[in-house]
């Protein structure tokens, strides 16, 4: 696949948000599905306004900003920008930028394989818990040292990559892995403090947030996620209030919203087609439901969307 403008780089299947590939949003690509590496600042430059909308990826993507002003917004939650703070986004998910002062930093693209080609387990970014495909849990504020230590790795990348990449991409593998082990392990220190039960109930509530995301179309009711983790139904509403603040049933239709909102993004797909894409008995119904929890009916989040 040659290098051209990002107007290239996405294609809109039937009835979905534009969707970007790796290939055609670097100036010189690994290998176009695989990996890149750029400074921020002209990364951005050389991008169509199309990245300021709502969009997403089929690859992981994370950003570190070590200047600029403006906001990101993550499956519509928004964050301020700030010098030293980090972002992680899995495939799906969709977000946009508006800066107010152009940033800089650096900007990682990396598909899924790249890390399996290396890494024995398929599931190993699952340890992380800034790739949980939560937006509150994809963006982090590095305070002093440990921005330095990985604005120093994040050089290091960026050197190898320019000069070396072809002949050792396994270092820039083990590079993009000290970063990630880094700051988890940095999270954990300052997380320290839970008692170790805790550990086991996070398990639980990973595993369900992995069942909902498989499942969030055709299965509603929190008993039916119950018995796929073999445990009792109080059980599990009890893990989610504890850990959550939330009810089992608000984890599952807060994704039901999260899907509707991300389809709401696309213009060219009408309320009756989601509807009937997130299995709700018709439009009404799914109108009702919506601006029940958004306050908003899915009309009016489009134009504020689109």
């Amino acid at each position: 696949m040659g290098v051209g403008l990002v107007q290239a780089a996405f294609f809109m299947a039937k009835e979905k948000i534009p969707v970007y590939n790796i290939g055609n949003l670097t100036a010189r690509p690994l290998d176009p599905g695989d990996f890149m590496i750029e400074q921020f600042g002209p990364y951005l430059g050389r991008q169509s306004p199309h990245l300021h909308n709502a969009h997403r990826h089929v690859f992981y993507h994370l950003v570190c900003f070590t200047g600029g002003a403006g906001s990101h917004s993550i499956d519509f939650t928004k964050f301020l920008v700030e010098p030293g703070q980090i972002y992680f986004m899995t495939p799906g998910q969709v977000h946009s930028w508006s800066f107010d002062v152009h940033p800089d930093g650096y900007v990682v693209n990396f598909s899924e394989r790249f890390l399996q080609s290396f890494l024995l387990s398929p599931n190993y970014l699952d340890r992380f818990s800034f790739f949980s495909g939560n937006a509150a849990d994809s963006v982090i504020q590095m305070e002093s040292p440990l921005r330095e230590k990985v604005y120093a790795i994040f050089d290091s990348m960026l050197e190898h990559y320019r000069n070396h990449a072809e002949r050792d991409p396994d270092l820039l593998r083990t590079q993009l892995l000290q970063i990630f082990l880094t700051i988890q392990a940095n999270i954990e220190t300052a997380q320290s403090h839970h008692p170790p039960a805790v550990s086991q109930k996070q398990q639980v509530l990973q595993n369900l947030k992995k069942l909902v995301e498989q499942h969030y179309k055709t299965l509603r009711r929190p008993s039916e996620y119950a018995e796929l983790l073999f445990i009792t139904p109080n059980h599990l509403n009890a893990l989610c209030q504890e850990l959550l603040g939330r009810s089992a049933g608000e984890v599952i239709r807060d994704r039901v919203l999260l899907e509707a909102k991300r389809l709401l993004t696309n213009a060219d797909m009408t309320a009756t087609q989601i509807a009937y894409e997130l299995n709700f008995q018709d439009n009404s119904y799914f109108n009702r439901f919506f601006k029940k929890y958004e306050g908003v009916t899915p009309d009016e989040f489009r134009r504020a969307h689109v």
